[in-house]
């Protein structure tokens, strides 16, 4: 399938600008609606924010690396950028929806490419009750704080955390505590994708939390609830030799 109608974005640094005018001069371009395909020019994190902002368009997005991270991005090249959008693969991606409960009893929706991750807030370990579909699993997690994963955000925070690198496609989401105390033993899990995972910030007035999905943080929480969504995808498009499955699988044997 040939996608000719391209609109470009990217990143506010210097590199990125330097790179998206010289695109510019070189390809046509059409607005965000009209668009076959989306080309993102950034970092990893730009990617998730283009993710979250371009969402509601339903158009595949093809990252090129010009940033500190790329793992999300193809390499960065003018040539031939018709015949790589001819050729590249589409990785569909699930988010996570995050529903955090406040302090106040207000509620906050938000979406998570890589992961949702709670944190405390001050010097004091946060303590948290884990549950699974309805039924405690730990009544008491003392820790700095808990993340979900998706497979695609397996290697970036949740790798960090010493938590699973996950196959992409495996219909999985990884559990990972971070700086466990107690229980000592518990290194985490892995859940099957449709597994609904509740997080109680236990004394939340002494030990505060905050939760955040991707970017979009929300501060003083008491409850959170994380769970695939059914019904929001996107695909992100890669160049065959270096598709996103193979980047994950590699990095398994990373040292």
């Amino acid at each position: 399938m040939t996608r000719s109608a391209i609109a470009f974005v990217a990143s506010r640094t210097e590199e990125a600008q330097d790179a998206l005018a010289q695109i510019r001069a070189r390809y046509a371009e059409v607005p965000y609606e009209e668009a076959d395909v989306i080309v993102a020019l950034g970092g990893d994190g730009f990617m998730l924010r283009t993710l979250h902002r371009h969402l509601a368009l339903n158009k595949p997005v093809y990252g090129m690396k010009l940033g500190t991270v790329g793992f999300l991005m193809n390499q960065f090249r003018i040539d031939c950028l018709g015949e790589r959008l001819e050729r590249a693969q589409a990785t569909v991606l699930k988010p996570l929806v995050m529903e955090a409960v406040g302090e106040s009893g207000g509620s906050t929706t938000s979406l998570a490419f890589n992961e949702v991750s709670l944190l405390r807030q001050t010097k004091q370990a946060a303590h948290i009750r884990v549950s699974l579909n309805g039924t405690v699993k730990i009544d008491e997690l003392m820790c700095d704080g808990v993340l979900v994963s998706t497979t695609a955000g397996s290697t970036a925070y949740n790798l960090s955390a010493h938590g699973p690198i996950l196959p992409l496609g495996a219909d999985v989401l990884a559990l990972t505590p971070i700086s466990p105390f107690r229980p000592r033993r518990w290194r985490g899990a892995i859940l099957r994708a449709g597994t609904e995972v509740k997080l109680e910030v236990l004394d939340p007035y002494k030990r505060p939390v905050s939760a955040t999905a991707d970017s979009n943080e929300v501060r003083d929480v008491v409850e959170v609830t994380v769970r695939e969504s059914r019904d929001r995808t996107v695909q992100l498009l890669f160049d065959p030799e270096h598709n996103l499955e193979d980047r994950i699988l590699n990095e398994q044997f990373a040292y």
